[in-house]
């Protein structure tokens, strides 16, 4: 496992910190109306290449709070979700919530309308996507016959999510359950990249996490359709057979693998700091892509 050098979660009166991933930190909230409830805090942090950078990105917690909640109010008839209030904290106010504990399943649900990434590596070296064949001569960003859902397992933090097939997760979680979290996968995706194609933006493949109710009910979770968990590419500027523009990290990606950064992605070494003019240009591009999507301004 690599070290994170994760940050020390801010403490937050009326909560205990419970747990911080590469962007957000969990608490259990210990008095009040919302007792044992969750507070959910979405930080500034960027991680990239399974470091979490020195660097932070203004106002990216905002935004990935503002928009998951946004896509949430567009799939609440589809899967219920997670979140029972907005009226957190004032020290995290507009970049937190609070939800319901669930007992989340262990793999992570994502669909794929496009191939691109890890989905791309799998079918040039199988011809296949966690075990689904797909047809010859596909290049890097070509749109698939129809969506498919591709899941991997949930690593721990600073180890590699690794692509599963549909039977992995059926072992693992029961055929019935895998059988639902794929057709919720699915039907989020359908949605949602209907709305994004509308304004001018193609979801290319999505990530999303499921967790249960005492009594069964599967619930969506974390964070949903956001840069940080899908690749939104600009429709007009979409050209299969090459790497696509898009609105999300890739722009510190990019830096860090380039001369100018020094960094050797192959040492054990942290990244260095971005750029001041790599911050700027990666939070216009969470914004943009913010405000696109929801038609509202930041």
């Amino acid at each position: 496992m690599v070290d994170l050098n994760i940050p020390d979660a801010p403490t937050i009166p009326g909560a205990r910190h419970l747990h911080s991933g590469k962007v957000r930190d969990l608490y259990e909230i210990e008095g009040g109306e919302h007792a044992g409830r969750l507070l959910m805090v979405a930080s500034d942090r960027i991680s990239a290449y399974d470091f979490v950078l020195a660097s932070t990105i203004p106002d990216k917690g905002e935004i990935l709070t503002r928009m998951s909640l946004w896509w949430f109010d567009r799939l609440d008839d589809l899967v219920p979700h997670h979140v029972i209030s907005t009226d957190v904290p004032d020290a995290v106010r507009g970049r937190a919530v609070i939800c319901e504990r669930l007992e989340m399943y262990a793999v992570e649900c994502v669909a794929r309308g496009y191939l691109t990434g890890s989905g791309l590596a799998d079918y040039r070296a199988t011809g296949e996507v966690c075990g689904v064949p797909l047809p010859a001569g596909l290049e890097d960003g070509s749109r698939l016959p129809e969506p498919i859902f591709t899941p991997a397992s949930k690593a721990a933090v600073g180890d590699h999510d690794e692509n599963v097939s549909y039977a992995a997760v059926a072992a693992s979680v029961g055929e019935d359950t895998a059988a639902a979290l794929r057709e919720l996968t699915l039907a989020v995706y359908e949605r949602a990249e209907g709305i994004a194609r509308e304004r001018g933006i193609v979801l290319a493949d999505t990530k999303l996490e499921f967790g249960a109710r005492p009594d069964g009910v599967m619930v969506l979770a974390d964070e949903v359709l956001t840069p940080d968990s899908s690749r939104f590419w600009p429709a007009d500027q979409w050209r299969p057979g090459r790497t696509q523009p898009s609105y999300d990290k890739q722009i510190v990606r990019n830096w860090l693998t380039s001369a100018e950064s020094g960094w050797d992605r192959s040492s054990a070494e942290a990244p260095p700091p971005l750029p001041p003019e790599v911050v700027e240009r990666t939070r216009s591009r969470y914004v943009e892509a913010y405000e696109l999507l929801t038609g509202e301004r930041f």
